[in-house]
């Protein structure tokens, strides 16, 4: 049933991407589908967008092995999304087109400004396809009973050409559509197995709890530091790790491109509300799911099906039906199964899709000689198969080590590269092109020179490399230090480029800031 599901899911998507696409030379289509998405449906898609197959899967594992931890972990996604939509959202509307190099380059131009934009974005999302389609073998195989690796193999390869395929031909509203299917495959299915697990419980969350608690932790399950016990400073590396999440979740460039999709200021505003709030059901969902899996299956069982736990949230539902299953269960299962697989689909075309845009409006389109719509389209597609055909390769190659170090390397670049560049592009009137270098330069040079020193990569039986020890870092994340560098970065590089051209940024943001701020009307083209 769960191979029946999966092809289904599939070939249904497919076809949406094919009837959805962009059948004119006709950039905005392809690019933000014309804005035509109402908030409600574009709230869902940032949230399909948002909520990635290594956030339910990992955020689960935490949860079930860690217990308040992984709480905490779930509510910072949350936060991270709400510091978005307070802070960032009509300004990042109003400021960009269809790239983060276009939010980045409306005050700072320059080709330079476009090219490093391009650089970060992929470093920034290249570690999470990774995670995804290394994860797709792993799911397969925990859902369909095989163990071989030349299957698993070919099931990352072919889950990799799907997604190609979805950004390729589908464009935004292509993508959009298949993110709005999964997220509400993935909440649907979610909130039935919430309510089995509560009703297995009798209707008592402190049941539920205290259940957890008693399966092998003891007391501190309940307790933060569970998860850091193990480094010198517990309550330094969960800050760093909750820093990561908030400041890096929400500024990913997969998530910030549903910006432009809105068609004004406002309604930006809404989608965010509707996001926000699908986010907080998912936080609700898989904390539920996770001290199910547990209370049911066993901390101990957990990990020894997967050591990060990502194995939980489909363990916690399966756990929710019980031994003796009926047909209607089996069919809810593979609904659960199904939903997975669809939002490892989703989140990586979504990621691929920002990758090839970048790619060919910040870097192809930008060059002395114009590109015509026509050509900078066909760049654009054969840009997403650029990017995937290198990430299905690497895939295949890291999918048998620990995945959490590349998740974490996203998380940490948003938090230190593009945060920091992004709150002083949209609210400093003297942010300079040298601050705006220096902000995306530095903080990625932090983060690459700090992630290979944590426990993450060497040192622990968990870690990528388990068989070396080269840590030296304290902390598993690196946003504790990374992100002050980043920021710091950046004011060091407007400081350096002089009172002169400091006064010209000044001037030149003040005449766009009514623009900027207070919501004015983007033009179409």
């Amino acid at each position: 049933m769960a191979l029946v599901g999966f092809s289904a899911v599939a070939a249904v998507t497919l076809l949406l991407c094919v009837m959805t696409g962009p059948d004119r030379d006709d950039l905005a289509e392809f690019y933000t589908g014309y804005s035509s998405l109402s908030p409600m449906r574009n709230g869902l898609a940032i949230a399909g967008d948002y909520i990635s197959a290594a956030t339910v899967l990992g955020t689960g594992g935490v949860i079930a092995l860690f217990g308040f931890d992984g709480v905490v972990l779930a509510l910072s996604t949350a936060l991270s999304l709400l510091l978005l939509m307070f802070l960032m959202a009509e300004p990042l509307r109003n400021a960009g087109r269809f790239t983060m190099g276009d939010v980045l380059a409306r005050q700072t131009p320059g080709r330079g400004v476009r090219i490093t934009a391009c650089a970060v974005t992929i470093a920034a999302l290249l570690p999470m396809m990774l995670v995804q389609l290394a994860g797709t073998g792993q799911l397969m195989s925990f859902l369909l009973g095989f163990s071989g690796e030349t299957l698993r193999t070919g099931c990352v390869i072919g889950v990799g050409a799907l997604m190609i395929s979805y950004a390729a031909i589908g464009g935004m509203k292509g993508t959009a559509l298949i993110q709005i299917l999964k997220i509400v495959m993935l909440l649907g299915s979610g909130a039935v197995v919430t309510v089995l697990l509560l009703y297995r419980f009798h209707w008592n969350p402190g049941a539920l709890f205290a259940a957890a608690r008693n399966s092998g932790a003891g007391q501190a399950f309940l307790h933060p530091g569970l998860e850091y016990a193990a480094g010198p400073r517990p309550g330094l590396d969960m800050l760093s790790s909750q820093l990561a999440v908030v400041l890096g979740g929400a500024c990913l460039p997969h998530v910030t491109m549903r910006m432009y999709t809105a068609a004004g200021a406002r309604q930006a505003r809404r989608s965010m509300s509707w996001a926000v709030s699908l986010v907080a059901l998912f936080v609700l969902v898989v904390t539920v799911v996770g001290f199910g899996a547990t209370a049911l299956v066993g901390r101990e069982t957990v990990a020894a099906t997967d050591a990060a736990g990502n194995s939980a949230y489909l363990l916690g539902s399966r756990a929710a039906f019980g031994t003796d299953v009926t047909m209607v269960e089996t069919v809810l299962f593979t609904t659960v199964g199904t939903a997975m697989f669809l939002t490892l689909l989703a989140s990586v075309a979504g990621m691929i899709l920002a990758c090839a845009n970048s790619l060919a409006h910040d870097v192809f389109a930008q060059r002395a000689r114009a590109l015509s719509p026509r050509r900078e389209m066909t760049l654009a597609r054969l840009s997403a198969v650029a990017v995937g055909i290198p990430a299905i390769a690497l895939a295949t190659l890291v999918q048998h080590r620990s995945l959490q170090p590349l998740a974490t390397l996203s998380f940490c670049l948003g938090a230190s590269a593009l945060c920091p560049a992004l709150v002083y592009s949209l609210f400093w009137r003297r942010y300079t092109r040298t601050g705006l270098l220096c902000t995306l330069i530095g903080g990625s040079l932090a983060v690459f020179a700090l992630l290979p020193g944590t426990s993450l990569v060497s040192g622990t039986p968990v870690a990528a490399f388990p068989d070396a020890d080269f840590a030296w870092f304290p902390f598993t994340t690196t946003a504790l230090v990374s992100v002050p560098a980043g920021f710091l970065a950046g004011w060091l590089g407007t400081l350096a480029s002089g009172r002169r051209r400091t006064e010209e940024q000044r001037r030149r943001y003040e005449a766009g800031e009514a623009e900027l701020l207070a919501g004015a009307v983007r033009s179409a083209g």
